[in-house]
């Protein structure tokens, strides 16, 4: 255990910055010996990574040994396994088969992200070469092989919830460091208990979507239903003014699909012409969030759909599916919350919370029939970056003029006024 736990540790340190693969961010899977316009140093961080990765821990955990069974009894996902690996060039290759693959996973998911430096994100580190091969942007659509890979990321994300995870939030070398505290802001955040070795967090996912000090987040203009508020932190991503009922949502602009967006839900019509906009929430971004507007919840679900999907048409991305973002909006596991608002004039308001990669789970705590009040919490994710959009009715809300693409924005922050 001490030698994988190592193993891991060396594998934490040369992975994913704030979200970002800090060895392959330039990196395009290619015929090359050496990818195109890698730096030296990174090239050898990354083979060095790859040549450190322990592949043959066993017993497979219940999840890995369910994704076993299922590439042994599909020929098809078999082949296509081994493509995927095959044609990640060598030098980048993260297993040589299938058996080293899951090997590797296997190894991933009974350990904690540590602090120490920068790679927070293994699962993604693991697959972004493999995302972008031909025939991984085949096969990370099927659908028996998602559901068998949200297995892994769930048993895994039980790992995280549980007691057995908090070894790594600590004032040695782990979260709760000055290093941690200035990097992360945690002085902005609540520390349930400041002189438990843990800081009160009963696990590492419970550090991770800790809660931010309320009067840092207030609610812009708590008497008026009319004001719309920003329903997480993140960066604006991507502005829609005009969305279609259906869309080609796999091209190049990723444009959007309220179809698929809202999987076929019995509201899509009111948002047909509508303003959506997506945010993206980074590593150490504040992963709670909260209700745009006052009202009723009419819709509230967790849509099951893929985990390490992308648009290989935007070219290679080292940060693991950060690129397809507008793409994820359609495809991704998300979540889906609908709210009738207080104010005739705003209508109905979409809010959805998608999950990037491992970033696949994500918990709602809201019901059908709930009341809520602007700012009031809607649900979380658990560990590592995410997106998520809302989505208004046509002619409902004129957007703040602080809402632009690539702006940096705070929850309960004025979002948008009925017209």
């Amino acid at each position: 255990m001490m030698i994988q736990k190592m193993k891991f540790g060396r594998l934490m340190q040369l992975g994913l910055i704030a979200g970002s693969l800090a060895f392959a961010t330039t990196a395009p899977a290619s015929d090359s010996d050496k990818a195109v316009g890698m730096h030296a140093s990174k090239y050898e961080a990354y083979v060095d990574w790859l040549g450190s990765l322990d592949t043959s821990p066993e017993p497979y955990a219940d999840s890995i040994q369910a994704l076993r069974d299922l590439i042994d009894s599909d020929p098809g996902i078999r082949i296509n396994m081994n493509r995927m690996i095959e044609q990640v060039p060598e030098a980048y290759r993260p297993a040589r088969d299938v058996d080293e693959l899951l090997g590797i996973m296997n190894g991933i998911i009974d350990k904690a992200p540590e602090y120490g430096a920068p790679s927070h994100f293994p699962m993604s580190a693991l697959f972004v070469q493999m995302m972008y091969t031909p025939a991984g942007e085949y096969l990370l659509t099927n659908r028996e092989l998602n559901v068998a890979l949200k297995g892994v990321l769930d048993e895994w994300k039980a790992f995280l919830d549980s007691p057995d995870s908090v070894y790594v939030i600590n004032r040695e070398d782990g979260w709760l460091t000055p290093e941690s505290y200035k990097e992360n802001d945690l002085d902005s955040f609540i520390i349930p208990d400041a002189d438990d070795p843990h800081g009160g967090f009963e696990s590492f996912n419970a550090f991770f979507h800790k809660r931010i000090k309320p009067e840092l987040r207030p609610v812009a203009a708590p008497g008026d239903d009319s004001v719309v508020v920003l329903p997480s932190d993140g960066t604006i991503y991507k502005i829609e003014p005009d969305a279609q009922r259906t869309a080609r949502y796999w091209i190049k602009s990723e444009p959007y699909s309220l179809e698929a967006m809202l999987d076929g839900s019995s509201y899509t019509d009111d948002f047909v012409g509508g303003t959506i906009v997506q945010t993206f929430l980074s590593g150490n971004n504040y992963h709670r969030f909260n209700s745009p507007v006052s009202g009723e919840v009419v819709e509230a679900r967790v849509i099951d759909g893929f985990m390490f999907s992308e648009l290989r048409v935007l070219g290679f991305d080292g940060d693991a599916g950060i690129k397809s973002q507008g793409y994820d909006a359609s495809v991704n596991t998300r979540g889906l919350v609908i709210i009738k608002a207080d104010d005739a004039a705003i209508g109905h308001v979409a809010f959805s919370p998608i999950g990037i990669t491992e970033i696949s789970s994500i918990t709602l705590g809201v019901e059908v029939g709930d009341r809520v009040e602007k700012g009031d919490e809607l649900g979380f994710f658990s560990y590592g970056g995410s997106t998520v959009t809302t989505l208004f009715e046509p002619d409902a809300v004129e957007l703040d003029s602080s809402i632009k693409e690539k702006a940096k924005v705070e929850a309960n922050a004025r979002f948008a006024k009925a017209r």
